[in-house]
């Protein structure tokens, strides 16, 4: 990415799972919980951790593919998928946390543009963990799988936080850990920051040249010079 489309950001979208919390325990132990009454075995922290970011669909999914269980008819993914969202909304961030120097970075954010969550999570959920993390009220909107016919990489998300923000996609900066965060930015039009942390796969789609930072400080120190500049 070109640098200095940072210039034009006017508001700031994030991914939630892998870029502002480490909620991988939290999902493990939602997707347990559902599996336990079904019988099937448990799965462990870091196969799940492999398996986030597609929403709890294609998690349960993974999961049933995973222990070669068949489910023609649903039923079986339609009771794990509410045994997952009672579960969630039980402890949204019992077993894991906020990411160190996330807090700082979004209080600091918040004071010089709009902010958002784009996540394939579903939205209510979205906003269980935020709250729990502390970062809800600094939040303009959630947009949450649930808003949109396609998840990430789809653009759908994206473009219905732009439109909400009142921004154009190249205003708005997404900032994620995973391919489907830089491939719906690109899709969008949308510069796009690939943070060093998280749980995504850092192989880089073809054509996408993301803006890579190592620290939510460092971003945070970045943007707020560009404002500054601007101001």
């Amino acid at each position: 990415m070109n640098i200095e489309r940072l210039n034009s950001v006017r508001a700031i979208a994030f991914d939630l799972d892998g870029t502002l919390v480490d909620s991988a325990p939290d999902i493990c132990h939602a997707l347990n919980v559902g599996l336990a009454e079904a019988g099937i075995d448990s799965a462990d922290l870091r196969t799940v951790r492999g398996w986030i970011g597609g929403g709890p669909d294609l998690l349960i999914r993974r999961a049933l593919a995973h222990f070669g269980r068949t489910d023609a008819d649903g039923v079986l993914q339609a009771r794990l998928r509410a045994s997952f969202d009672a579960a969630t909304l039980h402890a949204p961030l019992a077993n894991g946390s906020v990411f160190n120097g996330i807090a700082d970075m979004v209080e600091a954010l918040y004071a010089a543009c709009p902010l958002a969550v784009v996540t394939n999570k579903p939205t209510h959920l979205a906003r269980a963990v935020l709250g729990a993390a502390g970062v809800l009220p600094f939040m303009s909107s959630v947009h949450g799988g649930d808003r949109a016919e396609q998840l990430k990489p789809s653009p759908a998300l994206l473009l219905d936080a732009a439109r909400c923000l009142h921004v154009e996609p190249g205003e708005l900066l997404m900032v994620g850990d995973s391919s489907a965060d830089l491939m719906a930015a690109h899709a969008a039009g949308c510069p796009v920051v690939l943070v060093g942390w998280g749980y995504g796969a850092h192989a880089l789609p073809e054509g996408i040249e993301p803006w890579h930072v190592e620290s939510p400080l460092q971003l945070a120190r970045e943007m707020l010079s560009r404002q500054a500049e601007r101001a």
